[in-house]
C-alpha cells in the first residue's frame, strides 16, 4: 500500500464472518483498497458480498477477524467518531424538526450549538433545504429526506465520509438530480468519501476509483481508476471512453450486454 499520509483509509486483508443458525458465514474474505485524500471511491457488487460490512467495520460498529485498518497513518486505533456515516434509510427522528435533525451529529459529538446552527442556516441552501427548516420528516419528499440526513453527516465535520446507497430507494429521476447534487456538496467540503451502489451509471458518473467486489463472501475482484474529466458533468454516458470502463464493470460484475 501507499504513504498513509497520502491515503486517510487503507484497509490491509480484511475478513469478516458471522455466525448464522449455528455455523459460520464469511461476509469479507481478504479485502484490501485504499482511498486517497478527497477521492471519490465507489465500492460495488452483487447484494450480500459484504459492502456495508466493510462500512461499518470502517466506521468502528464492527470489529474485523482478520486484517489491519489503518485511518490517517494509525493502525487499528479507535474509530468510533471519527468517521461520517450515513447508513441506507436516513434515520431521521420523526419527532424532531428538519434543522434539529440536522444538529443531532454537532450535538453528539459536544460542538457549541449556536455555532453551529448559525452554520446550519448558512448551507440550507446549497442542502435544498431552505424554508424547510422547521418543517418535520414525515412532510418532505424521499430526496429531501436524503438530503437532511446527508447534511446532517456533513455538519459533523469528518474529512472521510462513509455513504451506504444512499439513493437506493430514490426513483431514477430523483437519483439522477440527487448524484449531480452531492457532486456540488462534495466540491463544497472535499471529504475523501467511500460510497456503495448497485448503480453501475452512478458508480461511473461519481468516482475517481471504483472497487468491484465478488458475491459472498466478498472479495475485490476489480479496482479501476477512472481516468474521464474531473468535471463528472463532461462524463457523458456515449464517450467511448466511458462505455469502455462500463464494459468493463458489467463483465466484473457478470453482466455483460449481449
Amino acid at each position: 500500500m501507499n504513504a498513509t499520509n497520502d491515503y486517510p483509509v487503507i484497509l490491509e486483508h480484511m475478513s469478516k464472518a458471522f455466525r448464522v443458525d449455528g455455523r459460520l458465514v464469511s461476509a469479507l474474505e481478504d479485502v484490501s483498497l485504499q482511498a486517497r485524500a478527497q477521492e471519490f471511491v465507489t465500492l460495488i457488487g452483487p447484494s450480500g458480498c459484504g459492502k456495508s460490512t466493510l462500512l461499518n467495520i470502517i466506521c468502528g460498529l464492527l470489529e474485523p477477524d482478520e486484517g489491519t485498518i489503518i485511518l490517517h497513518g494509525e493502525r487499528n486505533a479507535p474509530r468510533l467518531g471519527r468517521v461520517g456515516y450515513m447508513p441506507q434509510r436516513d434515520l431521521l427522528l420523526p419527532w424532531k424538526r428538519v434543522l434539529d435533525n440536522i444538529l443531532l451529529g454537532p450535538q453528539i459529538m459536544g460542538r457549541d450549538l449556536a455555532e453551529a446552527r448559525r452554520e446550519a442556516l448558512d448551507l440550507l441552501p446549497l442542502f435544498g433545504l431552505e424554508g424547510f427548516e422547521n418543517h418535520y420528516p414525515a412532510t418532505l419528499s424521499g430526496g429531501m429526506r436524503q438530503r437532511a440526513a446527508l447534511m446532517r453527516t456533513f455538519m459533523c465535520h469528518h474529512d472521510i465520509v462513509l455513504l451506504d446507497e444512499p439513493f437506493g430507494a430514490l426513483d431514477a429521476l430523483t437519483r439522477r438530480t440527487m448524484r449531480r447534487w452531492l457532486l456540488d456538496v462534495w466540491a463544497r467540503f472535499r471529504q475523501t468519501i467511500l460510497f456503495v451502489t448497485h448503480d453501475v451509471e452512478e458508480a461511473l458518473f461519481l468516482s475517481d476509483r471504483i472497487y468491484v467486489f465478488s458475491p459472498r463472501p466478498g472479495r475485490i475482484i476489480l479496482e479501476m481508476a477512472l481516468d474521464l474529466p474531473a468535471d463528472r458533468r463532461e462524463r457523458q454516458a456515449a464517450a467511448p471512453e466511458f462505455v469502455a470502463y462500463r464494459q468493463r464493470l458489467l463483465q466484473a460484475l457478470g453482466l455483460e450486454e449481449g
